[in-house]
């Protein structure tokens, strides 16, 4: 259920709801938005038939959610949720973000010469993998916190932010300390109990979908977060699997204006994993912004052929700069800024 409160409701008339739907064993989730104040009771709703809250002081209407994801719909919050991730630096606001760098940290020295690189094309977000999920076992699996370490450096270096990938719930406050963005990858957008730790540590993270889940699925994982109290959610179209070979996997360009009709978090596009292949990446990373994207997630690397981790779908530097300058002249054609 969603409770809508009056224009002129007072603070303590909001707590006494929120104080209301606790005692009734519902959790309450506070949204304040520009013009309304809304409350949403997760739980048995037959609850609020037997108790209605509809005549507490402060209440304009209580409205039933029907959608399975409750705090991510838009019936929830009708505006975007936009995540401040500090120094001007807003996912899902008007600005079109980019995140960039290798698909994992190989040393100090390669990372901090990328880093240096796209803050040049005032890239602003810096992705690398400290921890590596990989199909082999016999795989580069990453640096692990030594990796965490030097991607804090780049940020202390450069300014950028960074966001990095976390595998464990063990580990999710150790690579929260180090990063600005917590990103959960395909392999465990169902990994709920990672999901609950993340949400509970209140750092925003990027959700990314699984490679055979469908939409509603990658929104239900949402929830587990945004039920934990973190509203600081993003989702990222990665690609699926089908019976198509041409790309590693294939990129689902219609799930991103679904996703921003269906839910009121920031949706970013990753064509690097979608397509596996460089000179695809641009033209993909273009039609992400046509259709409603508010960012995407682009490998870059200098030597891809030296890379030790899909070296093959990462975009070269000169490249990779053409793109951006193909972004920008996109942006305002799309309601954009970049």
């Amino acid at each position: 259920m969603i409770i809508v409160f009056k224009h002129d409701a007072s603070e303590e008339q909001v707590q006494a709801v929120v104080t209301r739907i606790t005692e009734l064993g519902m959790s309450p989730h506070l949204s304040k938005g520009i013009a309304r104040t809304l409350l949403g009771a997760i739980g048995d709703e037959k609850i609020l038939n037997a108790h209605p809250v509809d005549a507490m002081p402060g209440v304009e209407r209580v409205i039933p959610v029907l959608k399975p994801y409750k705090l991510a719909s838009r019936e929830f919050k009708r505006e975007n949720t936009i995540i401040d991730l500090g120094d001007g630096v807003l996912v899902g606001g008007p600005r079109f973000e980019v995140m960039a760098g290798p698909c994992a940290v190989e040393s100090r020295e390669q990372t901090l010469e990328i880093a240096d690189i796209l803050k040049g094309f005032g890239v602003r977000i810096l992705r690398g993998g400290a921890f590596k999920p990989r199909t082999s076992p016999y795989a580069f699996q990453g640096l692990g916190e030594k990796g965490l370490k030097i991607l804090a450096e780049a940020r202390e270096r450069t300014g950028m932010k960074i966001i990095t990938e976390v595998l464990d719930a063990d580990d999710a406050p150790m690579v929260a300390e180090h990063a600005d963005v917590l990103q959960i990858g395909a392999r465990n957008m169902q990994n709920f109990a990672l999901l609950q730790r993340v949400g509970r540590l209140q750092r925003p993270v990027m959700l990314k979908r699984g490679m055979s889940s469908t939409i509603q699925e990658l929104l239900l994982a949402a929830e587990y977060i945004l039920k934990e109290g973190n509203s600081l959610v993003m989702l990222c179209e990665r690609g699926i699997k089908t019976f198509e070979p041409a790309t590693r996997n294939t990129f689902d360009i219609s799930a991103l204006p679904i996703l921003k009709y269906e839910s009121h978090l920031p949706v970013i596009a990753d064509p690097s994993h979608a397509t596996g292949i460089g000179y695809v990446i641009p033209p993909v990373a273009l039609a992400s912004m046509a259709a409603g994207a508010d960012g995407v997630m682009v490998e870059v690397h200098n030597h891809p052929e030296k890379a030790l981790c899909d070296g093959h779908q990462a975009v070269q530097p000169a490249p990779f700069h053409d793109m951006l300058e193909k972004l920008r002249t996109l942006a305002p054609a799309v309601g954009r800024t970049f």
